[in-house]
């Protein structure tokens, strides 16, 4: 067992808690309505994970650390393009369907 932690380590995880409490707070305080947008702007925005997640495939030396690198790679990217399916089927729920252009397009 290590007994001597560094002090890196020590700093990664306090800001890790910080904030995994940060985000927990934010989001909780957001109303059910506001929920769906919000997640679905911001997963898309998490882009920059694939970069981090690309940085430590490119970067690993050994099989473990490529697989957890691609594991990583793809999960980030799963995550990008589900935030863009569910904007746009919320944007979809905005644009006129055709059975209503049709219709106006009738009482004319």
């Amino acid at each position: 067992m290590i007994t001597v932690t560094s002090m890196t380590f020590i700093i990664a995880l306090y800001i890790f808690m910080l904030a995994a409490f940060t985000g927990y707070v934010v989001i909780s305080r957001v109303p059910s309505i506001l929920h769906t947008p919000l997640m679905s702007g911001s997963n898309f925005i998490h882009g920059i994970i694939v970069v981090g997640a690309l940085n430590a495939l490119f970067n690993a030396t050994t099989l473990p650390a490529q697989i957890i690198g691609f594991i990583g790679v793809f999960l980030g990217a799963a995550n990008v393009m589900g935030g863009y399916v569910v904007t746009d089927r919320m944007l979809a729920m905005f644009r006129p369907s055709q059975k209503a252009t049709s219709e106006k397009k009738d009482q004319q």
